[in-house]
């Protein structure tokens, strides 16, 4: 059912906005005693999820007992970084998903299924795991809070996503990320109907609809002003996420009349300290990106390659060498075999030889960064001459050279017709 949806390519929903209509929806719901909020961790920061869970509260008061961001395979958020995101909600109501422990699986996606959409490029069942605290915490609400965008896993991130990888498990998380990498990031991206979506979609249908899971979608577009919300979509079913992903790709989606030969990509300190989360500037940019091109990397908090530190050995290990190479790898190695996200993260962070990758880091050694098969230059200096602050989103010209820049990868989808068919 469809609770709330407004939304278009030129709405501008203010804070009161976003209050009313959530409002407005829980409303409709009755009387619940005990609520679990699940919102992104601070690596969605723009989403407004952490505005929609905070009025979420000042709604429910003392029944919501719980926050459980949505980590997936992310660092825990910290204190300020929880103050930052949710303002003056009780610390103590947040909880720490641990995606290799504390886990429920609800059923098994059968390998028949998962082999049928992916057109036989895997052959595996898929375990559809969630946190521990969904199905034993005695909630009568879950509040699933994202938003929707472009996403190079799944095609447009959040819903059920928010649900089985944010809150899942090892397995599920490594198979599914190893789904879209195989079937072809290309040929996701952008897209809502995808073979991880189906599958995700398979396992809310026949093992989680006992889950009385709310979900609460925005869709925001990065604007020469700011950030701005042009969609709210709340529904217990994936209507609300069909409306959001269709205006998502209206307005996170740039379609480019030339490719481009020069990008200058900026990571927000606060927001992207891994290539795991950082290489969202590979992924976003791809399908635009000239053959021989280079890609520049501003990334000042740049300061491991993976949130987790077994991911982190592994990308350390292999490098970003390219699809093929992977592919091999895993069938050779045990360790990538059992970590199928680290595999299909090293497919998903190459260019695979078609244009060029030059990383500048805060605090990740020259070294380090060549060793992964990227190209290094020093953070301070290209900062100097490639200046975020002077910068505008989109064709610049720096010292007679035209580049294109963008401010935050994770809010779009860039693309040249001629690679997005």
């Amino acid at each position: 059912m469809l609770y709330y949806a407004r939304g278009s390519e030129t709405d501008n929903l203010s804070s009161a906005d976003l209050q009313q209509g959530l409002v407005e929806a829980l409303d409709k719901l009755g009387q619940r005693e005990k609520v679990l909020a699940i919102p992104p961790d601070i690596t969605r920061f723009y989403s407004r999820a952490g505005e929609l869970t905070r009025h979420a509260w000042e709604y429910f008061g003392d029944r919501l007992t719980d926050v459980l961001p949505a980590l997936g395979t992310h660092f825990p958020m910290t204190e300020d970084e929880i103050e930052r995101m949710f303002g003056d909600m009780p610390k103590e109501l947040f909880r720490k998903h641990d995606w290799r422990n504390d886990l429920a699986t609800l059923g098994e996606v059968p390998a028949e299924f998962v082999r049928d959409v992916s057109e036989g490029k895997v052959d595996f069942s898929w375990p559809a795991q969630v946190n521990s605290l969904l199905v034993d915490g005695g909630f009568d609400l879950i509040l699933s809070v994202g938003q929707v965008v472009p996403h190079e896993v799944i095609g447009m991130a959040n819903h059920n996503k928010n649900i089985f990888v944010g809150t899942g498990g090892v397995e599920g998380i490594n198979k599914s990320h190893f789904l879209g990498a195989a079937y072809g990031m290309e040929r996701i991206m952008g897209r809502a109907d995808t073979p991880v979506r189906r599958v995700l979609n398979y396992a809310s249908e026949h093992f989680a609809a006992d889950l009385p899971i709310m979900y609460i979608q925005t869709v925001i577009e990065a604007t020469e002003n700011g950030q701005a919300v042009r969609g709210l979509f709340i529904g217990d079913d994936t209507e609300c996420f069909e409306k959001a992903a269709e205006l998502s790709l209206k307005v996170n989606f740039q379609m480019l009349d030339k490719p481009i030969k020069k990008a200058v990509v900026y990571l927000e300190p606060e927001e992207f300290k891994s290539t795991w989360l950082g290489n969202k500037s590979i992924y976003r940019t791809r399908m635009a990106m000239a053959d021989g091109g280079e890609l520049i990397v501003l990334a000042p908090g740049l300061r491991e390659f993976g949130e987790d530190p077994q991911i982190d050995k592994l990308i350390r290990k292999y490098g970003y060498v390219g699809t093929d190479r992977v592919l091999e790898l895993v069938d050779e190695n045990a360790d990538l075999r059992v970590n199928l996200s680290a595999a299909a993260h090293l497919m998903h962070g190459s260019s695979d030889g078609r244009f060029g990758v030059t990383y500048c880091p805060g605090k990740i050694t020259q070294a380090e960064i060549e060793s992964v098969n990227f190209e290094y230059a020093d953070c301070g200096q290209m900062m100097a001459k490639y200046d975020p602050t002077k910068l505008k989103d989109g064709w610049n010209s720096v010292d007679g050279e035209e580049i294109y820049f963008i401010s935050n990868p994770g809010m779009g989808l860039w693309a040249h017709a001629d690679r997005f068919k």
